[in-house]
């Protein structure tokens, strides 16, 4: 009886997180289609960009979110919490203060060395509104990461539903009666707080629900910096890559690069956006299934193929007229094979924002990394290749999750069988 209980409070925990990204996704798709339309292709370049760099660093950030849901743990009443000989409970927010603090004087220390390449037309100028946003990312990661580990979905849904929707309500406004750039900036990155000052009535009684971290301050630092590793090659894979085209495909045309930005962006969007939010979801669910990590793994990557497939052939007929249709003001549609390579990849990559929870789920923090990491960097060199802009983006966009699957797969292999965490 208990275990049907718990199952259907799964079941009811993952419909709410999955219709809550789905609304997610539609005001993400809103400012996508709004803001070129109101800006135009050269200034939406300069915005795709830093938007970019914003969600590369938030995604990056994005380890703490995940490390924080794994060690999270709701403390039984009489339970063994805080014995002798155990390590002292970290304390999550503590952590997420001193965690903001570093991310916002590293990013500021270290925007020297990048803000000229990265962002040549505004510089410092959007490198302020960029350091304010991750650093403010760094307590939202925190919160949703102990809601996560709580299972506590309904306050992490409201999270999920406000924050894009507050962000659709500031560039959208900016956009219809300023369109100044830095404006949009700020825009784009005050609802990671406004969004926690906001809804912290209605989501603190839940954080501060009786709940510790299972990882003294130390462990828990070295878990998330080994984290970090991967959930920045996330971000180099996902949110980043129109930043690296950028700088990789210097000398291409702005209207080929807004137009291949925006592609990218709508069409990889309803698989590798869903499976992402998700991730602390199933990192939870593998924590504690341990010895169905094999089948849930089969299952769950059917059928995201399943869905790929589908979704492939319909972007290949639909795909370049809908652009056509959505951003008129464009001067390039590319073809329908493209569109099918993005959605195609996409499950690739998706699939690894699933084998990426297996594997940390089981401890093995340092794998984990490395199959991100190495997609990352099979990324880059193929966007180095001597080819045609979409040539090397597809080979980049195809081989880069094969190789991070590769690892990841290998590692699972090994633990099979097993049913404690490595």
């Amino acid at each position: 009886m208990n275990r049907l209980v718990s199952a259907g409070r799964n079941l009811s925990g993952f419909a709410l997180i999955v219709g809550a990204t789905g609304i997610a996704g539609i005001a993400a798709y809103v400012i996508t289609w709004l803001v070129p339309n109101l800006i135009g292709d050269v200034d939406y370049k300069i915005f795709a960009v830093f938007w970019a760099a914003l969600f590369l660093v938030v995604t990056a950030l994005s380890g703490i979110q995940q490390e924080v849901t794994r060690a999270t743990r709701p403390v039984v009443p009489g339970g063994a919490a805080g014995q002798p000989g155990e390590p002292r409970p970290a304390r999550a927010a503590r952590f997420a203060a001193l965690a903001a603090l570093v991310v916002l004087l590293a990013t500021l220390g270290t925007a020297p060395l990048w803000q000229a390449a990265v962002f040549p037309e505004l510089g410092w100028a959007l490198v302020v509104p960029l350091s304010f946003g991750v650093a403010s990312f760094v307590f939202v990661a925190t919160v949703c990461g102990t809601l996560y580990g709580l299972e506590s979905h309904r306050p992490l849904a409201l999270l999920i539903v406000v924050d894009p929707m507050l962000r659709l309500a500031t560039v959208g406004a900016v956009s219809l009666f300023s369109g100044d750039l830095v404006a949009l900036a700020w825009a784009a990155t005050i609802p990671f707080l406004g969004t926690l000052v906001l809804l912290w009535p209605l989501v603190s009684p839940a954080v501060r629900a009786p709940s510790q971290l299972d990882v003294g301050y130390r462990a828990l630092i070295w878990n998330v910096t080994r984290t970090l590793g991967a959930s920045a090659s996330t971000g180099a894979l996902i949110a980043g890559l129109p930043l690296l085209i950028s700088v990789t495909g210097a000398e291409e045309s702005a209207a080929l690069l807004s137009t291949l930005f925006l592609t990218i962006t709508l069409t990889r969007a309803p698989l590798v956006v869903t499976l992402m939010s998700i991730q602390g979801y199933l990192i939870v669910h593998f924590r504690e299934h341990l010895s169905s990590v094999g089948a849930d793994l089969r299952k769950y990557l059917l059928l995201v193929a399943a869905t790929a497939a589908v979704l492939s052939v319909a972007a290949w007929l639909l795909g370049p007229p809908v652009f056509g249709f959505l951003f008129p003001s464009l001067s390039i549609v590319l073809d329908g094979w493209f569109f099918a390579v993005l959605v195609g990849s996409s499950a690739l990559l998706g699939s690894l924002c699933i084998t990426g929870p297996a594997v940390l789920a089981r401890g093995s923090h340092s794998v984990y990394s490395i199959g991100w990491i190495i997609a990352a960097v099979t990324t880059i060199i193929a966007l180095a290749a001597p080819l045609g802009l979409l040539e090397r983006t597809t080979l980049a966009l195809v081989a880069g999750p094969i190789a991070g699957l590769l690892v990841h797969g290998v590692r699972l292999v090994q633990l099979r069988g097993r049913v404690t965490a490595a």
